[in-house]
């Protein structure tokens, strides 16, 4: 006991702020010392064996929580139903932009809803449209979207018609 109160009081009590504390930060990480601190003040409160075997208990507990749950989720990750929910550049990947300024020398800006980003990709007039086919970083990778007209001009096997 430390002034009054049992050792078990304090695991659970450290158990508790770790838990709380896993849901304020990022990660998952501090829900395996809150459980393995929970199970070490159970252990306390079953089997009173004193502070340096709780803490060795904690420790030992610690590392075998970490690194099952370490090895379990990288033998079965959590697969997201929207991959893509904080990669802004890849979701736009097949959307269509308008070249707001011209892409000259391989860059431009494109207008995509109601922003302007910038571009890159083959030399493109103003006012034309362009099909996004990736992104790096903030930097929109564009490409020409072929015109009708120009598609109905190829014969069947794919070579442009005669004059």
């Amino acid at each position: 006991m430390i002034d009054g109160i049992d050792h078990y009081w304090i695991w659970i009590a450290l158990g508790l702020l770790l838990a709380v504390l896993e849901l304020l930060v990022p990660g998952v990480y501090l829900i395996w010392l809150a459980v393995a601190a929970l199970v070490t003040g159970a252990l306390a409160f079953v089997l009173p064996f004193g502070w340096p075997l709780e803490i060795v208990s904690f420790v030992s507990l610690s590392l075998i929580a970490v690194y099952s749950a370490r090895r379990y989720l990288n033998d079965k990750p959590i697969v997201s139903s929207d991959p893509l929910l904080n990669q802004r550049g890849g979701r736009m990947v097949g959307e269509t932009a308008l070249v707001v300024q011209p892409i000259e020398s391989g860059s431009g800006r494109v207008r995509l809803g109601d922003s302007e980003w910038i571009a890159r990709g083959p030399d493109t007039p103003a006012g034309q449209r362009v099909r996004i086919s990736g992104n790096d970083g903030a930097i929109l990778l564009v490409e020409p979207i072929p015109l009708i007209a120009e598609t109905k001009a190829q014969d069947t096997d794919g070579t442009p018609a005669e004059g």
